[in-house]
């Protein structure tokens, strides 16, 4: 009799007790408890420790019912880092988006969200978001202008005369500048109007390439105004090996190449010879016999035939 009462008292105990699963982040426990039991005491019955900001359905004071579920979803801790301001956030999982107006920040429409493609947010998980800004600008910009180059049959071929002094014109573009955490990464210019347009040039070039110089006819291929001073004697050869004498110039060789012969009005006839540290561009060094010579010659203007 002792037995079938126990047998008994067991059944009913057992028939008290009701099937309950409890999933916790998706892994499944299947468990019985007794009737009119909470959440929460179902929850203490097993042992699990519930964080702060886990979320648990039903709430921790409903009464669970039979072949019913408790779902808990445990939080996790992510980093956002938005325009290069850090904040960190504890978060069940969630869309990106929304772990990011968690942390405080606004997303902008033309913001960029760098971070791995997942539904919903991970643990440990670093959200970064570039601030992408525009901003629409006017800038004033020249305008070049055009050179008109016609011939003129009464200047030296090398020679060039204005005729007309050219003058820039102005631009006014519209331009939209991009920028990302507020550096600027790109410019567009989406409009641009003329305020002042540009003036033509006219230049007039030379063409002859042959005149009389007292009594000389010249044949050259081409004129130009050189800066010539004058030097003599030091004891050196000139860069050619030659002794300088009287009708060697220095010259600077990417103007006008060593060997190449010349007229020199106010000198006459010369070679390019020799070369000179000052001796660049437009300039030009002639050899004189002595030194008074070349204090009197100084520094001039002149005119250097290149002939053919």
């Amino acid at each position: 009799m002792a037995g079938i009462a126990i047998l008994l008292a067991v059944s009913m105990f057992y028939a008290l007790l009701k099937p309950v699963a409890i999933v916790v982040d998706g892994d499944r426990i299947e468990t019985r408890v007794l009737c009119n039991q909470t959440v929460d005491q179902v929850l203490k019955k097993q042992e699990i420790i519930l964080g702060p900001h886990d979320k648990v359905t039903p709430s921790l004071d409903s009464i669970i019912s039979r072949n019913g579920s408790i779902e808990i979803i445990r939080a996790h801790k992510l980093t956002v880092i938005y325009a290069g301001e850090e904040k960190e956030i504890i978060t069940t999982p969630i869309p990106v988006k929304e772990a990011i107006a968690l942390a405080g920040f606004k997303l902008g429409p033309q913001d960029i969200i760098k971070t791995q493609a997942v539904e919903k947010t991970v643990p440990d998980q670093v959200i970064e978001v570039i601030q992408v800004t525009e901003q629409q600008v006017q800038i004033e910009e020249k305008i070049p202008y055009e050179t008109e180059r016609i011939s003129d049959n009464t200047l030296e071929k090398g020679l060039s005369r204005t005729l007309k002094t050219g003058q820039a014109g102005v631009a006014v573009n519209t331009v939209n500048i991009t920028y990302h955490n507020g550096k600027e990464v790109n410019r567009k210019v989406v409009d641009s109007e003329t305020k002042v347009p540009p003036i033509k040039a006219v230049v007039a070039m030379g063409t002859i390439t042959s005149i009389s110089r007292g009594g000389l006819n010249l044949n050259f291929d081409r004129a130009c105004y050189m800066t010539a001073s004058a030097y003599t004697y030091t004891g050196r050869n000139t860069s050619c090996g030659m002794k300088p004498a009287v009708g060697l110039v220095a010259v600077d060789p990417s103007v006008i190449p060593l060997g190449t012969k010349l007229y020199i009005e106010g000198y006459g006839y010369a070679t390019a010879a020799d070369t000179g540290g000052a001796i660049k561009g437009n300039r030009i060094d002639l050899f004189m016999e002595d030194k008074s010579q070349c204090l009197s010659w100084g520094k001039r203007m002149v005119k250097v035939y290149v002939l053919n």
